[in-house]
């Protein structure tokens, strides 16, 4: 589920309660009108905290865009980099909010028309966006040359060793006759393939870092990425360098205002990040007090909406847990050894990634946002809108007399945050995902592997809890993903 992608359970989890059905475990004790309140102010406060600090830190990022245009040394491209970094931290932590009608995936709680495609989605299809690389199986032809989109450009003289200087290529940064603007970008994942995203935080990582290539400046096979790491965070990943960014490199002129190849890169870095803060702002201020989607979440008057609000909530933990994450964001890359479905595969920020997903999902457990971490050590010291006070679905149980279920369940997630901090601590210590995932690598007692099975359980757990509330149909979409999260070493079928 590379992009935007409803779980067609919700359907299912919300209309039957909606319209008076149950299962034949329905216990009506364990809805508690006043408790589901609370649980749903909660949630929409959360939610409302982590979309504010993922604006924020966007605007960050462009104003340290705007540095690094206005003075292109190497300081400037790392705290570029680094504001990159810390924009993923708050808005890693804001996915479980997706598959339920929010509006990062609607904008009128019904629609699939919501932003989330044009912030998020991957593989990104960076042929189309500037030079690349092929010949190995990490990032072969079979990448570029993407014709049936709507940017009307293809990729297909994209393949070029002397990038500096080729304004023949058909992207957007070598064609000079492509303008870029909003409504260029406006034309992301327009293919059937999805190998078209032009937008979002991954065209902005691609701009920076490049691809992630080996010693010797080529694309890697998938049997030598280690030799491609580098020290870790600001030179993790891909090598693109200093002078894709400096005027006159390209034997023309030094003045910005032409249209140069390393003016469109500024250019082109302008334009996304100011698309992502408008795009990031429309969620948000779903989120806000008395707006439309706010109020329609947060109104509950009878049993059947508090199961169908609930529903909703563990739709965006389940799904998000087995069928994205552990799925299409793992699996899929991990059985085969696919670096191109690696999430951040240009900054070898997949880690974090699966940390701050896994991360959001105990949030809206536990009813609780710790903030964010700016400083990138893996400690939340950004706490300005920090919810250390709420009700979660923890407190509910509890005070529904299902103590025994809500002890299995912060189990199953103290399980999955062992796992996932080891697939952090692998990266710090320069063994990133994309090394992880190796055919070498690909064993029972990889952190990866153990994480894959620890989402299952939990995800089989935030079902239990559905189940035990009452609610009919599935909160774990199955259609979300193709792959057998028991057993992360058999390939998906797509």
């Amino acid at each position: 589920m590379k992009l935007t992608q409803l779980a067609a359970c919700i359907t299912t989890a919300t209309l039957l309660t909606a319209c008076g059905g149950s299962s034949s475990d329905s216990d009506s004790s364990v809805i508690n009108l006043p408790n589901v309140q609370k649980v749903l102010n909660t949630n929409a406060d959360i939610a409302l905290a982590v979309y504010s600090d993922a604006v924020d830190t966007a605007i960050d990022l462009k104003t340290a865009l705007a540095t690094f245009r206005a003075d292109p040394t190497e300081a400037n491209l790392e705290a570029a980099k680094k504001a990159w970094l810390v924009a993923r931290e708050p808005y890693g932590q804001s996915e479980v909010y997706r598959f339920r009608n929010s509006p990062i995936d609607s904008t009128d709680y019904s629609s699939e028309n919501g932003p989330e495609g044009d912030i998020n989605a991957w593989p990104l299809g960076e042929a189309l966006i500037d030079y690349v690389k092929t010949n190995s199986s990490d990032f072969g032809t079979d990448q570029i040359g993407v014709t049936a989109n709507s940017a009307g450009i293809n990729g297909n003289g994209a393949i070029d060793a002397t990038h500096a200087t080729n304004n023949d290529a058909d992207n957007i940064i070598g064609n000079t006759n492509v303008i870029i603007n909003a409504d260029l970008l406006a034309n992301t994942a327009t293919a059937d393939d999805e190998h078209d995203v032009i937008a979002g935080y991954h065209a902005i990582e691609f701009m920076l870092w490049g691809q992630d290539l080996n010693t010797t400046g080529n694309t890697t096979d998938g049997t030598d990425r280690d030799s491609a790491v580098k020290s870790y965070v600001f030179n993790h990943g891909g090598q693109r360098p200093l002078s894709d960014f400096v005027p006159g490199f390209d034997g023309t002129t030094t003045d910005y205002n032409a249209n140069t190849l390393s003016h469109r890169r500024h250019q082109f870095m302008a334009v996304a990040v100011d698309k992502l803060i408008a795009d990031l702002e429309a969620v948000r201020d779903g989120w806000k007090a008395g707006a439309a989607y706010r109020t329609a979440f947060t109104t509950v008057t009878s049993e059947a909406q508090a199961k169908q609000k609930l529903a909703e909530i563990l739709t965006g933990m389940g799904t998000l847990s087995e069928g994205e994450l552990a799925g299409e964001r793992m699996q899929i890359a991990f059985s085969a050894n696919s670096q191109e479905d690696e999430h951040s595969c240009f900054s070898d920020n997949t880690h974090r990634d699966i940390w701050l997903d896994a991360e959001g999902v105990a949030n809206s457990y536990y009813g609780a946002y710790a903030g964010y971490d700016s400083t990138l050590d893996g400690t939340d010291n950004v706490t300005t809108r920090a919810i250390t006070n709420g009700y979660g679905i923890d407190d509910y149980l509890r005070d529904a007399g299902k103590a025994e279920l809500a002890t299995r369940v912060e189990t199953a997630l103290t399980t999955t945050a062992t796992h996932y901090t080891a697939i952090d601590a692998k990266a710090r210590a320069g063994e990133p995902f994309d090394v992880l995932i190796m055919a070498a690598n690909q064993t029972a007692n990889n952190p990866v592997y153990k994480t894959i099975t620890a989402l299952n359980t939990q995800s089989a757990l935030i079902a239990e809890i559905a189940t035990t509330l009452g609610i009919s149909g599935s909160v774990v979409d199955p259609d979300a993903s193709a792959c057998d999260t028991k057993d992360p070493l058999v390939s998906c079928d797509e």
